[in-house]
């Protein structure tokens, strides 16, 4: 079981994210993506990609309060360039109020090429219990 990025995420340990650190409202992994992640075009699919962001941005927003959870809000992403090979993906967090983080991120590719960016919304909620956790139970009230 993973805990690396402070909490147990099955999907992120499947797609085998690796998280190289998140500290003072920044973030970094990697992601090296295998057949399976591959689009029609041998390329990193963009679900895959999205959902390297989403990781990035939310650890970025918990770099920050590591005894707090988030939840997506909402994102923006825009893809410039084909993904491929060993990818790199770096959050920020831009600003921070009480219940809410606003942040972005990059992915680059194995020649430093960017190939993705996104921006992003989350809210601080309770860390989840466990597996368990009904999202009714980490409101957006």
């Amino acid at each position: 079981m993973q805990e690396s990025f402070g909490a147990y995420i099955p999907f992120v340990e499947h797609l085998g994210f690796e998280m190289v650190f998140f500290e003072d409202g920044q973030s970094e992994l990697r992601f090296s993506p295998e057949p399976e992640h591959m689009n029609s075009f041998n390329v990193t699919h963009g679900g895959a990609l999205m959902t390297l962001l989403d990781v990035t941005l939310a650890t970025a927003a918990r770099s920050v309060d590591k005894t707090s959870g988030v939840i997506t809000i909402e994102m923006k992403t825009t893809f410039m360039n084909p993904a491929s090979g060993t990818l790199t993906s770096k959050g920020r967090l831009i600003h921070r109020t009480r219940n809410m983080a606003f942040t972005e991120g990059t992915v680059y590719d194995a020649q430093g090429q960017i190939c993705a960016h996104a921006t992003g919304t989350f809210k601080y909620v309770p860390k989840a219990k466990g597996i368990g956790t009904q999202i009714s139970e980490l409101s957006t009230d």
